[in-house]
């Protein structure tokens, strides 16, 4: 017998097959039922004929653009780089990111239908092959040296040292060595700034992932989805992900808040019910807060459409008044 191939699985657990298979878009899944919209109407077009070969590939990204221009949402490509920014951001102010994935690919445990950088060719738990794609910790800790140091002599401060970038940070195999290396680089350099992490809660099982974590000045938690069917519908987690280890996994984590995205069109988590759903398990969790907010960028799934700011502040005054925890709208 050969060699076995060495695998990195954050969670530590054995990986169940899939039955969704590999390349599957969940864009070719079925409309949501009748009345599931909040707000608003989408006129029905007539279909017609499609253009194939690069014809199609042509249409394709024109439809994308015009679609991207109608909803006055931007456009992002992935990171070419390990250390991108500052940028400015709704929840972090100034921020400084740090990619720790492949530059050339999205590596992800979801397939989200409103992702801001597509679809997920291959969502995955354990890394086999991208291990090499990955960035070393010592190559991190020298961009990120680099780039704060300029910064400072410059005389610009940032407000956050964010780990994010094109996937799911918590699937890099040394996260809490990144982390360490970030904070002590910010004492340096950047004291008043956070060092943060925007991540989609898939790894929060495993209390190696979780001591990681907390190391942290802040975390920043994807929450969606109050239920196990609307969890699958709207962020597509790759098996054996399932909701309630995730909300086990958010209950252990300490001075978390939760960020929760809700759309309407052909899957929509904004209705009466969703709400209702998603609601319990957020007062289960308790997190410091919860921040809400809706479509900014080009999503994956382009018949899903952005809430209205008044939906939102719906979804802000229901989470006040039914589980007591402060909300911020974005």
């Amino acid at each position: 017998m050969g060699a076995m191939e060495t695998k990195w699985n954050p969670t530590g657990k054995p990986l169940a097959i899939s039955n969704t298979p590999v390349g599957r878009n969940p864009e070719q899944e079925p409309t949501a039922k009748a009345g599931a919209r909040v707000e608003g109407s989408r006129a029905i077009q007539k279909q017609r004929a499609r253009p194939t070969g690069g014809a199609a590939l042509r249409a394709d990204r024109s439809a994308e653009a015009r679609v991207a221009r109608a909803h006055g949402l931007k456009t992002l490509s992935l990171q070419t780089g390990i250390i991108y920014g500052p940028v400015p951001s709704r929840r972090l102010g100034l921020s400084l990111g740090i990619n720790l994935l492949p530059t050339s690919y999205k590596l992800c445990s979801f397939n989200c239908i409103y992702c801001q950088y597509g679809w997920t060719k291959k969502p995955t738990l354990s890394l086999v092959n991208q291990l090499k794609d990955l960035p070393a910790v010592d190559e991190v800790a020298a961009e990120l040296e680099t780039s704060l140091r300029q910064l400072a002599h410059g005389g610009e401060k940032i407000d956050s040292v964010t780990i994010c970038g094109n996937g799911e940070p918590t699937l890099y195999p040394d996260l809490a060595d990144v982390i360490e290396t970030a904070k002590r680089l910010r004492d340096r350099y950047q004291p008043q700034a956070r060092v943060a992490i925007l991540s989609n809660s898939s790894t929060v099982g495993a209390k190696a992932v979780r001591d990681a974590l907390d190391l942290l000045d802040l975390k920043i938690m994807k929450f969606d989805a109050g239920s196990e069917e609307m969890f699958r519908r709207l962020n597509h987690p790759v098996a054996p992900i399932y909701m309630g280890e995730i909300v086990a996994g958010l209950k252990e984590l300490k001075n978390i808040f939760l960020q929760s995205l809700f759309v309407q069109g052909r899957v929509t988590n904004a209705d009466p019910d969703s709400i209702a759903m998603w609601i319990e398990r957020v007062r289960d969790i308790r997190p410091l807060a919860v921040q809400v907010y809706t479509l900014d960028r080009e999503p994956a799934d382009k018949k899903i459409e952005k809430v209205s700011p008044a939906t939102l502040q719906w979804i802000a005054n229901q989470v006040r008044w039914r589980a007591g925890v402060p909300v911020d709208v974005f």
